[in-house]
């Protein structure tokens, strides 16, 4: 924000060393300071109905985990899960789920069952996923199958193996919100279900195949095997759902929007590497590269800080196959490429250059 508002900024004569970019830094660090000491006040109450949530949740036992599963996907689109995971996860109240899990410890040594917060995201994240893709595809427009079919296979896969949910999440979240609840809820069910049925695995990245692989020689490690059953369960649960709702109130799900006016709208084919075609698309999008000031990437998505935002068109971008666009600022653009997206950035920045 204070980049965006002050790059431009001019100085008196005496003072124009200072001017445009460096008098960001000065102003950010003005800013810094005042934001630091509203939450210093702030921040201590925070903190507090957090660990009071953490602890109302913790004492509810089976439905707590199924409630804390709930409220973790639910705050995905925010990115405040972070702050809920470090509650269970961590030692942000005295529990460490994770971390006495891959200590070598067992539900002997601490006060709750170990593992029950992390336990319930495996069948979900590696078969409850590809469930409800394959929905999408088989609710897909005809003419948009093959699309959908590249969009939502490569994020359920990838789901699957390593539990990274965002393609996927990011690819109908915005398009259908009610739906994304739905799914939410499905993993709060899910949650108590495997955890009530004494299911038992841990994760140091995510509930995928191989954290599960890895996890399941840890001494609290428990009753592994029900992945299989767990898992064909959610895979048909979230199936059935997502393709009923779905239909049932014609969501615009990847494969259903509405068909656009104009060529250049419609979805268009990629080679899975042609990642200066995607680039390209994704440019054209976003205005061309006049109108991009900032190019950074994560571990999912392409980060772009762009002049004028009413010159993003994000039919555009979704053209190139990607999985979602968010525009968190007045001048912020993040497209949810996956887990490609190093090579996607490198393109773009070669497009810009």
């Amino acid at each position: 924000m204070c980049y965006n508002k002050f790059k431009n900024t001019k100085l008196p004569d005496w003072l124009s060393f200072f001017s445009g970019k460096r008098c960001v830094a000065i102003i950010a660090g003005v800013v810094s300071i005042l934001v630091s000491a509203v939450l210093l006040f702030v921040w201590p109450l925070l903190f507090g109905g957090l660990v009071a949530l953490g602890e109302a949740i913790v004492g509810m036992d089976v439905v707590g985990a199924g409630i804390y599963a709930f409220l973790n996907r639910l705050l995905i689109p925010t990115g405040l899960h972070h702050a809920l995971n470090n509650v269970f996860w961590f030692d942000t109240i005295g529990l460490g789920d994770l971390q006495h899990f891959w200590a070598g410890e067992t539900s002997a040594d601490v006060s709750w069952s170990l593992g029950m917060y992390m336990s319930g995201f495996f069948p979900c994240m590696m078969f409850g996923i590809p469930g409800a893709a394959l929905a999408m595809v088989r609710c897909a427009k005809t003419t948009k199958k093959k699309a959908a079919i590249g969009l939502v296979a490569s994020a359920a896969l990838c789901a699957f193996i390593c539990g990274v949910t965002e393609p996927f999440e990011f690819g109908f979240m915005f398009l259908a919100p009610g739906l994304y609840v739905i799914y939410a809820l499905l993993y709060g069910i899910f949650t108590m279900i495997t955890v009530a049925l004494g299911f038992r695995a841990g994760f140091s990245f995510s509930a995928g195949a191989m954290d599960l692989l890895f996890s399941s020689s840890l001494p609290a490690a428990q009753r592994t095997w029900l992945i299989i059953p767990l898992g064909i369960a959610a895979f048909a649960v979230f199936y059935f759902v997502f393709y009923f709702a779905i239909k049932k109130w014609d969501l615009k799900t990847p494969g259903r929007e509405d068909d656009d006016d104009l060529e250049k709208e419609k979805s268009i084919e990629l080679a899975s590497d042609d990642y200066t075609a995607i680039a390209k698309a994704i440019l054209e999008g976003c205005g061309g590269k006049d109108n991009i000031t900032s190019i950074d990437n994560c571990v999912t998505r392409l980060r772009l800080e762009v002049k004028d935002i009413t010159a993003v068109n994000d039919k555009k971008i979704k053209a190139a196959g990607v999985a979602g666009v968010i525009k968190p600022g007045k001048t912020s653009v993040q497209v949810v490429v996956g887990t490609k997206v190093q090579f996607v950035a490198d393109a773009f920045s070669k497009l810009c250059e």
